[in-house]
């Protein structure tokens, strides 16, 4: 775990918790790492959710996709963030949703019952454990309110602008990188790549904003 300490410790789940006594904790949850490539799928759906994730390096996305293979990206997972938290929590008997790697990088898979349940772990440690995980599935639920805001929106123009006004404040400048190519920006937002992608250069035109790749400019002038 060396090569992450600094992740492991800005992590919310171990907020409040003595770096010192982290490794007997990880040890008592079952922790295992895993090392992932692109595109890897770390937990299927269909399958009975046993592991509260942390990504350690690199990022993944919470997918769900139809019978036809269209998928919608629920939620884009950075470093020291948790990911299949809630499922667990819920113990819910099958996973609707898919977990893949967006980058390679590595992950720390963790017993979901052991931190629901407490064992193996010293009392004051789960009443640590159980207070981070609330704060953090609230944060996650008003995030996922956010995503309902911007999606909900009648047209393609109208959820970009939503986005990325959104991801603008978030960042507190103009100026931000999204965590997303062209595919998974039209997949989180819903809507096609093509009118993505059409609906950009006109507001680029407009001199709404700039973007190169992923990173993007909200101008003053723009309406």
């Amino acid at each position: 775990m060396k090569p992450y300490h600094k992740t492991l410790e800005n992590c919310p789940l171990f907020f409040g918790i003595d770096f010192s006594k982290l490794s007997p904790l990880l040890a008592g949850l079952g922790a295992k790492e895993r090392e992932m490539k692109k595109d890897d799928i770390l937990l299927a759906a269909g399958e009975t959710p046993r592991y509260i994730g942390v990504v350690l390096a690199g990022s993944v996305y919470v997918s769900q996709e139809d019978y036809w293979g269209n998928r919608v990206i629920l939620a884009a997972v950075g470093e020291g963030e948790l990911f299949a938290e809630a499922f667990c929590c819920a113990r819910a008997e099958v996973l609707p949703v898919s977990v893949t790697a967006g980058q390679e990088g590595r992950v720390l898979l963790l017993d979901g019952g052991r931190i629901l349940s407490g064992q193996g772990i010293p009392q004051e440690l789960h009443t640590v454990l159980t207070g981070n995980l609330m704060r953090i599935l609230a944060s996650k639920n008003i995030a996922l309110t956010g995503k309902i805001r911007h999606i909900t929106k009648k047209t393609t123009r109208e959820k970009v602008l939503s986005y990325l006004s959104g991801c603008a404040v978030a960042a507190g400048r103009d100026l931000f990188t999204i965590p997303f190519n062209r595919q998974e920006m039209a997949d989180y937002l819903s809507v096609e790549r093509s009118a993505l992608s059409a609906t950009l250069c006109k507001m680029r035109d407009e001199g709404i904003l700039t973007f190169h790749k992923s990173t993007f400019r909200l101008l003053p002038n723009g309406k």
